[in-house]
């Protein structure tokens, strides 16, 4: 079965219920000092989470990458979840698939997987070839997903705000805001498709990176067909022990495929995990998985660069307004300080000039020791409340730096960077961003839902 409709909406509601009172629960202890088996619970956690498929999963995996808004145990845990949940069935796959396009929806196709290539948090993929002979992925979502997302919210709505009453640190009101819009528009697999049509124009110049087209003719809001591309996982690459100049190859599309976006256009992809690229026989990459999209004010841009001077040229004032410009508000240069060590951290492959590993250390220890200064100083100034903006800029920093220590690449960094920006202009991204818009036929972000 299914478990849709208000059956599946109760049993899910029961199973979230009870994972996030227990996470605050022993979010409550440990703040507390009570002593309990926090990594077997934690475990437990992810467990849950992950089978129930949703936005929850999402949510935690976020909140892991933000220095103190989780318990060390849980940011560990969660941060491990991707897209592992097991497939739905066959009988599933047939009936959500008349759902969407209609009885009969087999003569679409020559042929159509049973079984699904992979699955996610909101749907599934499928691998099909048109009636014409074009192989296809098809990704069909869950259903009940939007019941499954109001839910999974209100219950993550409740952690915050317990975890808020152990920590004032962190304020994540703006952080559920972004998470909310953003999980909302997910749903929509035309707006994804959108999307794909959007990162074909802005990367039309980057022949490293492959971005599928949409087939609309058999595409709906809850059915996404695109173009099928071929590639090898990441992991499976790197098992065959490839070449520094292959694994700079493979690093630098990456770097092309997140900052070119950001810094012409203004867009940022929200969910760079290794699942969401394969690596071509020419170690370009195909990028997947475009329902994770952020649009940023053109000014918004102009703070990430203006920090990134202000930070290698030691300016204060600089980064004080650049926070600003970031959605920081109300905020000290005490605390402006504080933030500074955090972005030293992101920052840091950007400051060196010369060809370098993006850590050269392995020892996950570095990043821990900042998070707790952070966080100490954080508390110790009167806290922040997190802008929205922040939230996917640090969840692709963070993600991306951790799969550019997996590919053991050695690059110049600060060079790629300031040939992105070396002609930036506010006007000029504004410009660009409009009509790149307008073109992939983008809706306008959902807000106030």
């Amino acid at each position: 079965m299914d478990k849709s409709g208000l059956f599946g909406e109760l049993t899910r509601m029961a199973r979230t219920s009870g994972a996030v009172g227990g996470m605050a629960a022993r979010f409550a202890g440990n703040r507390l000092g009570i002593k309990t088996n926090k990594s077997v619970h934690a475990g437990d956690l992810r467990g849950a989470l992950g089978n129930l498929k949703g936005p929850l999963m999402k949510g935690a995996q976020l909140l892991s990458t933000i220095p103190g808004a989780l318990p060390e145990e849980y940011a560990n845990e969660l941060a491990e979840l991707q897209a592992n949940a097991p497939p739905m069935g066959w009988s599933f796959v047939r009936r959500r698939m008349t759902t969407e396009l209609g009885a009969g929806w087999e003569k679409h196709f020559r042929s159509f997987s049973h079984e699904a290539v992979a699955a996610a948090s909101l749907g599934q993929v499928h691998r099909g070839i048109l009636a014409d002979g074009r192989p296809v992925a098809c990704k069909l979502q869950y259903p009940d997903m939007h019941a499954a997302v109001e839910s999974d919210l209100r219950q993550f709505r409740t952690a915050l705000s317990l975890f808020n009453r152990f920590s004032t640190a962190i304020r994540q009101d703006q952080v559920f805001a972004e998470l909310a819009e953003r999980l909302r528009e997910e749903l929509d697999y035309e707006r994804e498709a959108s999307h794909l049509r959007l990162y074909r124009d802005m990367l039309s110049d980057a022949p490293d990176v492959k971005v599928p087209a949409p087939v609309e003719a058999v595409s709906s809001k809850r059915l996404l067909t695109m173009d099928w591309v071929s590639g090898r996982g990441m992991k499976t690459v790197l098992d065959a022990n490839p070449t520094q100049e292959q694994r700079n190859a493979m690093a630098r599309a990456l770097f092309k495929a997140w900052y070119v976006p950001l810094y012409r256009y203004g867009v940022i992809h929200g969910d760079p995990h290794m699942g969401n690229f394969t690596v071509r026989d020419d170690y370009g990459l195909n990028l997947f998985d475009f329902g994770a999209i952020r649009v940023f004010e053109p000014s918004f841009v102009k703070g990430i660069i203006d920090l990134y001077f202000a930070l290698r040229d030691k300016d204060e004032d600089r980064a004080f307004h650049a926070y600003e410009a970031w959605g920081f508000r109300g905020i000290s240069r005490e605390t402006s300080l504080v933030l500074n060590e955090w972005a030293s951290f992101i920052y840091g492959p950007l400051l060196r000039d010369d060809a370098h590993s993006i850590q050269e250390s392995n020892d996950p220890a570095q990043g821990r020791a900042v998070m707790e200064r952070v966080y100490s100083g954080l508390q110790r100034t009167g806290g922040v409340e997190l802008p929205r903006q922040f939230v996917l800029v640090d969840r692709s920093a963070i993600g991306l730096g951790s799969v550019f220590l997996r590919l053991g690449a050695r690059l110049n960094w600060s060079e790629m960077f300031r040939e992105l920006v070396a002609d930036f202009d506010v006007d000029a991204l504004a410009e660009r961003q409009a009509q790149a818009l307008a073109a992939a036929r983008v809706p306008p972000p959902l807000q106030g839902v």
